[in-house]
């Protein structure tokens, strides 16, 4: 199957998540949006009146009949096909319960820059970000990062899941690749506490497709216009 991804074509965002599982599982993919009146065809997904079940926004996926909107869903329908995700049950449910708590995690990132309205510049919000920001760093992101460490200690593996990396690791990958780049400086504080999220951040880096797929052009860098942005008078 070829699966189609629809998202921005200029940032990382949501669609990053998707993008990474893809890559990680070998998929034959095209990312819409960067191809030539992609966005067309991806506007006319959400608007069309042909369209059944229009996705609310991109992220979302065409695998063969299905039109999948939400990173979340996205990457549980994704997860078996391309070995990223548990076989039983249970551990498919546990997969889909630590990506969703990546996604609240998300959220909480992006509203640091952005806490009042997402419609409105972070001129217009500075002083609500930056205490936005400084309890983020205090007391969410710590504690986010803190329960990952926590589960990849009882698991014992290095991974999240079992003994091979599975779409939750790819994502939290990512989580740690953007917050990097949003807060160095407290990043270099916090990753400190919790060495085995590192460590994990450094063996997905190393994964053969994904180290690729890093050095390629497929890879959108990081900038001000994604979820993660970096303003260094946030980064205390």
């Amino acid at each position: 199957m070829r699966y189609q991804l629809y998202y921005w074509p200029t940032i990382q965002g949501r669609g990053e998540f998707v993008r990474l599982a893809l890559e990680a599982g070998g998929a034959d993919y095209i990312d819409i949006a960067r191809a030539e009146g992609g966005m067309e065809r991806m506007m006319h997904l959400m608007q069309g009146e042909d369209v059944a079940r229009p996705p609310f926004a991109p992220p979302f996926l065409k695998a063969g009949d299905l039109l999948i909107g939400q990173t979340a869903a996205i990457l549980r329908h994704l997860g078996p096909p391309l070995g990223l995700a548990p076989q039983d049950e249970a551990g498919r449910i546990w997969a889909d319960q630590l990506q969703l708590t990546i996604s609240d995690f998300l959220v909480e990132a992006h509203d640091t820059h952005h806490p009042i309205a997402a419609g409105l510049y972070y001129e217009d919000q500075k002083p609500e970000a930056a205490r936005r920001a400084a309890d983020f760093l205090k007391a969410r992101a710590p504690k986010h990062l803190g329960w990952f460490e926590r589960i990849l200690e009882r698991n014992g593996s290095g991974w999240l899941i079992g003994h091979t990396p599975n779409y939750p690791d790819l994502s939290l990958f990512q989580m740690v690749e953007g917050l990097r780049y949003a807060f160095p400086k407290a990043m270099a504080r916090l990753e400190q506490d919790v060495p085995r999220v590192v460590k994990l951040r450094d063996a997905v880096a190393g994964l053969p497709r994904i180290e690729a797929y890093l050095a390629s052009p497929r890879r959108i860098p990081f900038n001000q216009q994604g979820i993660f942005r970096r303003y260094p008078e946030l980064d205390g």
